[in-house]
């Protein structure tokens, strides 16, 4: 269930804590070099659903960590089904709540026959390296692997225990994040790779680095009608299609409240002056005043800012009738929900029923979906992420953000850890094709990202 990382973001920030530069020495040649092997090792781990190949990239990644001086009682690989979750600690010096790393090892599915390139064999071409994974979530999982492994090898010492939580199905259930949140719900907060990050501009420059403490909760509810159909040489009044038909043309026409966080204020504020325009003055007058509808009706009528103002729902599955020649028995669809941090799912779900507005239907939530609310933006947090930023482009400030999918960081949130996406990726916008044909990711920044995670985790470790 990834996310667009920069869905919703632009341009320069209005938050930034300082500056500075790394206080260690930039990553060697051989750091560079063990890390792009570490990542075009990591992608040909085919590590989709239904595969079994999670727990085989879960040991590989175990026996780096090893070679680095992990002991065996460091890391633990727990099976769950066909794939795994893994956790690797680098122990602290008091008993303090654990800062956990968060990323997943699972990929989504990608087709061979449509890639110009075989997905699961990582090619390196022209500074980029592709393949399934490769900046979804592999690329910053790689990199907190590499950044714990050297910080093992110097013999650091955090304050709290670090511990590195892979999960192994991201894309697809998230019962093993749900496990994963359970049983390290008591730690201070959590850092992920699998959000935020930095966006380029075409020329490479860099325009802002989003700081991700929030995200929009997923939900999928069923909007149902039955009947008891018959012939369809006699039409009745009650066919579930008709109805159904009215119940999502009304759906469609509903725009939810609009809302806003410290998250979306900062990151409308910092986007209107990237996007220039009537959208982006709509922008800055909808982060001053909220209740500007207009200039909400404004920023709604660009798909990548409506999840900014407001919840979304929209129906993306319909599945009705039996027969040709019958009146079809029932006729439902599904509405998939992208939910503002604070409202609950069994809101939304009341909501629906009261927009459907026919008593003849049936409005139910599928699955478990979880909501969160943002986390808080801890000073500790930010003043990390703005110095570590800072030493790779100096003087861009750090933009607040609330990602429009989501990461594992719900599941952490929702039990009252506080999570924040930290990705070390900067990327171009046409360079970003997660769960796309030719996933790519370019690679001639991986010692600025090595020396970004360094630099967190000491500044972290060390409070």
């Amino acid at each position: 269930m990834h996310k667009a990382k920069w869905v919703g973001m632009a341009a320069v920030a209005t938050l930034m804590l300082g500056s500075g530069s790394a206080a260690f020495a930039k990553a060697s040649a051989a750091d560079v070099a063990a890390a792009k092997a570490l990542l075009m090792k990591g992608v040909g781990f085919r590590t989709v659903e239904g595969q079994g190949q999670v727990p085989a990239y879960a040991a590989y990644i175990a026996s780096v960590l090893k070679q680095a001086g992990y002991a065996d009682t460091d890391i633990e690989i727990t099976p769950m089904g066909e794939t795994a979750t893994l956790a690797a600690t680098l122990k602290g010096t008091t008993r303090g709540k654990p800062i956990v790393l968060l990323g997943h090892m699972d990929v989504v599915e990608a087709k061979a026959a449509d890639w110009t390139r075989d997905p699961f064999v990582a090619v390196e071409e022209n500074g980029y390296v592709f393949g399934r994974g490769s900046e979804d979530n592999k690329y910053d999982v790689t990199l907190m692997i590499a950044t714990m492994a050297k910080l093992k090898k110097e013999g650091f010492k955090p304050r709290r225990d670090i511990i590195l939580v892979l999960s192994g199905d991201e894309e697809t259930e998230m019962k093993t994040t749900a496990a994963l949140a359970e049983k390290y719900k008591g730690a201070e907060f959590a850092l992920n790779g699998d959000g935020g990050g930095g966006l380029l501009s075409e020329d490479g420059k860099p325009l802002f680095y989003g700081l991700q403490a929030g995200e929009k909760s997923y939900a999928d509810y069923q909007i149902a009608f039955t009947d008891p159909g018959g012939h369809s040489s006699a039409p009745t009044t009650t066919n579930p299609v008709y109805r159904l038909a009215k119940a999502l043309d009304r759906v469609g026409g509903y725009h939810f409240p609009n809302q806003i966080n410290e998250l979306t204020k900062a990151s409308l504020t910092a986007a209107s002056t990237q996007v220039g325009g009537e959208v982006g003055a709509a922008m800055a007058r909808y982060a001053r005043n909220p209740n500007d509808a207009a200039a909400a009706d404004l920023i709604a009528t660009r798909p990548e800012y409506v999840g900014q103002v407001r919840t979304t729902c929209v129906a993306t599955m319909v599945n009705a009738g039996h027969a040709q020649n019958a009146l079809p028995q029932s006729a439902t669809a599904n509405i998939n929900c992208r939910i503002f941090p604070g409202v609950s799912v069994e809101a939304i779900q009341a909501k629906l029923t009261e927009v459907v507005a026919d008593a003849t239907a049936k409005v139910t939530v599928l699955g478990d979906p979880l909501a969160s609310d943002a986390s808080p933006l801890r000073k500790d947090v930010v003043a990390a992420v703005t110095k570590a930023v800072n030493a790779r482009y100096p003087g861009l400030t750090i933009t607040p953000s609330m990602s429009a999918g989501a990461t594992d960081s719900l599941y952490f949130r929702a039990l009252g850890v506080p999570s924040y996406g930290v990705s070390s990726l900067f990327a171009r916008s046409e360079d970003s094709f997660a769960h796309g044909l030719n996933e790519r990711v370019d690679i001639r920044t991986l010692g600025a990202a090595l020396d970004q995670w360094e630099s967190v985790l000491r500044d972290i470790g060390s409070q």
